[in-house]
């Protein structure tokens, strides 16, 4: 008897053949093997919106494939992933393959092992018509919302623009804190620090201005140098004394284990990954790498919402806890996680290692760096969070000096816990765990002040959104689903709403334009609480709460109408151009701003008669500064080299164009010399997808490149280049240092 097993990864495929008998045939189906057609609608709004699918022409060859191995099994197993998606696909392998769902056979399991694969086939179901309903919901959704809305963008903005509910929240997001980012004005404060030790003693620490006249003094008390003089004044010949010493014992818990939007925060923190690339390396570590000859996959399901962890992987984790650090740093009972959120049924199991005992070193020559990371970080969270508390000694020490009241606050690790193996990012870089360390203090005693040191400083606008914020914002305003946080991030840069800087998202002059045309005209596709209540309905649609056509009717019949109100109201002209008082140099005519592929520009209202174009005043004076810096001749002719606009910014062209077409990139210097090859200098450059990063000028001779600004300073731990980090810090530019 023999039994045809599909699933919808080559990969995967090879993974579950290791754990089958001879009776079993494994196959792929290559992904999604029916979708909508691209170049219609499909979906009949007319009636009860159904969509028609098709067969792509890069699937047909594997469902001819399939029919064949279909035909001569005994009985076929659906075994794509377990979420919407997965039963989306088996449900559309039923259709392609004309086989009954009630009498097909449906296993899922959160990770490719022996035992679990064992366990489904012990346990098949049917179809699960409700995940199917709901994932063919979103899919209906979204495809309505981009076929309507972006045809009338295309009209009354330019063509090629696309919406979209999540992406097009996702932008307001970005446009929003890039407006608070503009509005901010900067407030001077000052702080007073003291730096102090005991009498005859060498041992230094700092204690900070707290209280003045018994009231606390707040962080912009001190608002300019005159008051700060003054404090210093009045300090000037201040006994300082120790009026409270107080010491608490306190105990910090792990994170939970990763689910799939922390890990990919996580991974954007520590790893320096984009949402994209986590779950590309997530995938090949679920599907299986090959160990010792065969493929065995590393980790569990990573599309997921729940903090669940298998008895059977707890107990393991234990055990490996005790062999690789001691039996006092295991628990005595497994510590359990709540679910995450309503509607969290993406999975069962937090992401976690398949086998807890298989530790990241003890496979590392198996993987690729990045895969090694990755598993090294899951690994990670996943073993601390089965890890004793860190216990801390914390002490707070006030020092009275006159009128004023200082503190000195500090903490020491008592017993390090499940610090000794993971501590969770931050994306600020605030303090770590361990702070300023104090001596041993007594109340009454007197201390020797060393100096005080005034420091000026000024607040700071909000941080543009990282991948890890970004995530965060959306899951928490309930926005998306497990599986939509990397494609949307992706997709609102390849669209060329937002780009990324220094790893931080900045909108595009064409990304402002788009969303506030939505905001004012469509606010229901930009509103946070109406997308969240979408995300909401189609959970309930997956509970069996909900049916899917009414659903989709109640956005619809709104939505369609008001598409169609708008193509009468929208004037282009309004939409795209800002008149301006400049006249044209050519035929005197009124100058207009308008949008273009590539940003803002001038032109001659009087168009198409007048074709007159010039750059924007800001962009005029940084291309002639910058051709002023580069002072270039052509390698070619030996002309001066002009700068020019191009799809990525400014170029340096040759000035005898056309008849020298010679081209050069502009790198903008940072003043910062190569450690790698001491000859060259790091300069500003950005990739064939507009992406900035720096580099070494000696390219190729010298490879040297990172993400992130240099500061010019040098790792005093390993060598390598500091660059900027957030919130005025830096770091070392080496992910795998700590310095």
């Amino acid at each position: 008897m023999s039994k045809l097993v599909i699933v919808e990864s080559p990969t995967k495929a090879k993974t579950i053949a290791r754990f089958l008998g001879q009776d079993y045939v494994v196959e792929s189906s290559y992904g999604h093997i029916r979708d909508l057609p691209k170049k219609d609608i499909g979906v009949d709004v007319d009636h009860d919106f159904k969509p028609t699918y098709e067969i792509p022409d890069n699937s047909k060859k594997q469902i001819a494939k399939l029919k064949k191995a279909t035909a001569k099994a005994d009985e076929v197993i659906l075994a794509s992933d377990e979420d919407r998606e997965g039963e989306a696909i088996a449900w559309h392998l039923t259709k392609a393959l004309k086989l009954d769902p009630k009498k097909t056979k449906r296993i899922v399991f959160h990770e490719i092992t022996k035992k679990a694969i064992a366990e489904a086939l012990e346990n098949p179901r049917t179809l699960n018509q409700d995940l199917v309903d709901a994932q063919q919901a979103r899919r209906v959704l979204d495809r309505l919302v981009g076929y309507k809305l972006s045809p009338l963008l295309w009209k009354k903005v330019r063509m090629g623009l696309s919406a979209g509910r999540v992406q097009s929240v996702t932008v307001r997001l970005i446009v929003e804190r890039e407006r608070e980012i503009e509005k901010f004005k900067p407030q001077e404060y000052w702080s007073i620090e003291a730096l102090l030790s005991q009498k005859d003693k060498k041992e230094e620490f700092i204690a900070k201005l707290a209280k003045k006249d018994g009231k606390v003094v707040p962080k912009l008390g001190v608002k300019n140098k005159k008051e700060a003089d003054q404090i210093l004044a009045d300090l000037k010949d201040a006994k300082y004394k120790i009026v409270d010493v107080r010491k608490k014992e306190r105990k910090k818990s792990p994170a939970p284990p990763f689910i799939t939007s922390t890990l990919q925060q996580e991974a954007a923190r520590k790893l320096g990954f984009s949402a994209k690339q986590t779950m590309m390396f997530a995938q090949r570590l679920y599907e299986g790498i090959t160990l010792n000859g065969e493929s065995t996959g590393l980790i569990s399901y990573m599309r997921t919402d729940s903090y669940n962890l298998s008895e059977d992987a707890l107990k393991e984790a234990k055990d490996t806890i005790v062999k690789e650090y001691g039996a006092k740093y295991a628990l005595d009972k497994p510590r359990y996680y709540k679910k995450k959120s309503k509607g969290a049924q993406e999975a069962h199991e937090a992401v976690r290692p398949t086998s807890p005992a298989r530790t990241p070193e003890s496979i590392k020559e198996h993987l690729e760096p990045r895969e090694f990371k990755l598993y090294r970080l899951i690994w990670q969270r996943m073993i601390a969070c089965q890890m004793t508390e860190a216990v801390m000694d914390s002490t707070a020490v006030d020092i009275e000096a006159d009128k004023y009241l200082f503190r000195a606050n500090g903490s020491v690790i008592k017993f390090d816990g499940f610090i000794k193996v993971y501590i969770e990012g931050r994306d600020d870089n605030k303090k770590p765990i361990q702070e300023n360390l104090l001596p041993d203090l007594s109340v009454d005693e007197i201390l020797r002040l060393i100096k005080l040191d005034p420091q000026k400083h000024s607040t700071e606008p909000p941080a543009r959104y990282s991948d890890a914020s970004l995530i965060k914002a959306l899951e928490e305003r309930g926005i998306g689903r497990p599986s939509t946080y990397a494609p949307t991030l992706s997709t609102v840069t390849t669209r060329g709403y937002v780009e990324k800087e220094e790893k931080r998202y900045h909108p595009k002059d064409i990304g402002v334009l788009v969303n506030d045309l939505l905001v004012e005209h469509f606010p229901n596709i930009v509103d946070f609480e109406f997308t969240a209540k979408m995300e909401e309905d189609l959970d309930d649609i997956a509970e069996k709460n909900k049916e899917w056509v009414p659903v989709i009717a109640k956005f619809y019949e709104p939505f369609a109408k008001n598409i169609k109100i708008k193509d009468k109201q929208l004037d282009k002209k309004e939409i795209t151009e800002k008149k301006t008082d400049k006249k044209c140099p050519e035929c005197k005519k009124p100058m207009v701003i308008k949008f273009g592929r590539f940003g803002q520009f001038y032109a001659c209202s009087g168009y198409p008669d007048c074709k007159k174009t010039e750059p924007l005043e800001e962009e005029k004076k940084e291309m002639a500064k910058l051709e002023e810096e580069s002072k270039e001749k052509c390698e070619k002719c030996g002309a001066k080299m002009l700068v020019k606009r191009g799809r990525f910014g400014p170029f340096l062209a040759c000035s005898k164009y056309p008849d020298c077409k010679s081209t050069k990139a502009i790198m903008k210097p940072t003043g910062v010399k190569c450690p790698k090859c001491n000859k060259g200098d790091i300069v500003e450059k950005k990739s064939k997808k507009g992406r900035l990063f720096f580099a070494c000028d000696q390219y190729p001779d010298c490879k040297n490149a990172m993400w992130t600004k240099p500061t010019g300073d040098k790792c005093k731990k390993c060598g390598n280049l500091m660059v900027f980090a957030a919130k005025g810090e830096s770091k070392c530019g080496d992910k795998d240092c700590k310095g």
